[in-house]
């Protein structure tokens, strides 16, 4: 029902992207003009101290080059996940923003985890069961598409650089599945 309709529909669309990447952009320059101030609001495991942050650690990166790697990806999943609509939209990224930021915190290893790619991972398993599960033709489109050109992303899910939080790739990419399990029959 919320595929891509007109021009106004696509057009809302890409100004949601445009909000999502200027946001995301202001937060990085002024972090990065602060000398990464903001990246004590990351999160540390199993310190009462940084739970809160689960809500602030994905808008945090570690320098430039990890803000870059993670904002294209970030705005092509958010125009495909809004195919699915604005409200499953803001849903799902909530959703994941709170399950992957708690999985993280109770289980990952004993450092600071910042970075949007936890989302970018749960809006990959997100989009590659949801459309299978939504039995819609262009939305299992979007889920064959994913899997075809982003597939290869299943390999971060693994342990490979110890700066790299391999422990958000993974937790959100299962907060993504559950979510497109569980919203699967809520329009």
């Amino acid at each position: 029902m919320s595929a891509v309709k007109s021009p106004t529909t696509l057009k809302r669309q890409l100004m949601w992207v445009s909000y999502v990447v200027g946001f995301l952009t202001v937060i990085e320059a002024v972090n990065m003009l602060s000398g990464r101030y903001f990246n004590q609001f990351s999160i540390y495991p199993r310190d009462l101290n940084y739970l809160a942050y689960i809500f602030t650690a994905p808008f945090l990166h570690a320098n430039f080059a990890h803000f870059l790697s993670n904002v294209v990806t970030l705005a092509i999943f958010s125009l495909l996940l809004l195919q699915f609509g604005g409200k499953r939209f803001i849903t799902v990224s909530f959703g994941l923003i709170v399950l992957t930021g708690s999985l993280v915190w109770i289980f990952a290893r004993p450092s600071f985890h910042l970075g949007a790619s936890g989302i970018i991972y749960g809006y990959f398993g997100y989009l590659v069961l949801a459309g299978f599960l939504s039995k819609r033709f262009f939305q299992i489109i979007i889920s064959v598409v994913v899997a075809f050109f982003y597939g290869g992303m299943i390999w971060g899910v693994l342990p490979s650089q110890p700066y790299i939080s391999w422990e958000s790739h993974l937790f959100g990419f299962i907060a993504g599945l559950c979510l497109a399990w569980y919203l699967r029959n809520h329009s």
